[in-house]
């Protein structure tokens, strides 16, 4: 995956209780809202692989919907059995400033 901004749409879309489901370079990732943060994390549960593009969200963790774990949104550790290995982190998910509130990933950063 690259080091450059994407533009994933419009920041509006990032939902604070339900992902949203981007492929970035080819990495499916998710894209969550936490308060007037963005977090963008890898879409796999890191207990079975799971897709996370279903899961709730709440108090800024993602929860796996498959088996029930949750990660924190902030730092990718896994906080509850079943998963005991934190989920990837992709990067920085911005919105920009101009009028068109769009969001950007930036992998790493």
């Amino acid at each position: 995956m690259s080091s450059r901004w994407v533009d994933i749409g419009g920041a509006d879309a990032v939902s604070e209780t339900a992902p949203l489901s981007v492929e970035i370079d080819g990495v499916p990732v998710v894209i969550v809202r936490c308060g007037a943060e963005l977090y963008a994390v890898e879409d796999r549960c890191t207990h079975d692989g799971e897709s996370l593009s279903g899961a709730q969200v709440e108090a800024c963790q993602i929860i796996c919907p498959r088996h029930g774990a949750h990660f924190c949104l902030r730092t990718g550790e896994a906080l509850t059995p079943p998963a005991t290995s934190r989920c990837a982190p992709i990067g920085r998910a911005s919105r920009t400033a101009d009028s068109a509130g769009a969001a950007l990933v930036r992998r790493g950063t």
